[in-house]
């Protein structure tokens, strides 16, 4: 019965080897983490696949900082949080085909949210796009084109600042596909223009001139007609 019993458990190893190895055999290279998980691998097209920890050292003044999220076909896929090199939460990002998309949250060191951030990323199942023209130094929306996307990230939506001490908001922008708008811009879609109800219609020439020979006439009518 003990043999019995060892003959399947080592058949059992072999077959989870076997597995294990051929899971490796479709990388080109990859790490290990401490408890054994696949980490930075790159298949046999060069192409980062899988969970990935990035490590940036400090430079020039800058802090450094570690990454960690996932790869699909070399792009960011999905969640991405950002850590201090102390191992602090310092950041939250989401990204779609290798370009942000939604929101994006960024943290002290204490874990006080101080910037939240909006953006657009490309939709790979939308291969046209419509996108905004802006006038010649006034920030308005004056047409509207269709263009061919391109795989990109822009700002759109509402950026968010706050005092990381109290939480307030102190101060939010909006963008539109890049663009920051104006608080009194044209609206994002395209409406019907409507008549200045303010603005006073201009004079014809016999208007003045029937003004001047009635002025002071308190029951003086215009009839309509344009001759004298």
């Amino acid at each position: 019965m003990r043999l019995f019993k060892a003959k399947h458990f080592f058949l059992f190893f072999f077959v989870q080897t076997l597995f294990v190895l051929s899971g490796f055999a479709q990388y080109k290279t990859y790490k290990l983490s401490e408890k054994g998980d696949t980490l930075n691998a790159i298949d046999k097209k060069d192409q980062k696949q899988g969970k990935w920890v990035n490590r940036v050292e400090e430079l020039r003044g800058e802090p450094g900082y570690e990454e960690e999220g996932l790869f699909k076909n070399d792009k960011k896929e999905g969640i991405w949080r950002l850590y201090n090199l102390t191992g602090d939460l310092i950041g939250v990002e989401n990204f779609k085909n290798g370009g942000k998309d939604g929101i994006q949250q960024y943290y002290t060191y204490l874990g006080d949210l101080y910037r939240e951030e909006s953006w657009r990323g490309y939709d790979p199942d939308a291969p046209y796009d419509t996108v905004p023209v802006y006038g010649a130094g006034n920030g308005e929306i004056v047409d509207y084109k269709i263009v061919k996307a391109e795989q990109y990230s822009v700002k759109h939506g509402e950026w968010k600042y706050f005092d990381p001490s109290t939480g307030r908001l102190i101060k939010s922008e909006k963008y539109f596909r890049g663009a920051l708008e104006k608080p009194n811009a044209v609206p994002t879609t395209p409406v019907a223009a409507t008549p200045d109800k303010t603005k006073k219609p201009e004079k014809t020439p016999e208007m003045l001139e029937w003004e001047k020979k009635n002025k002071g006439k308190k029951n003086a009518l215009r009839d309509g007609r344009t001759g004298m």
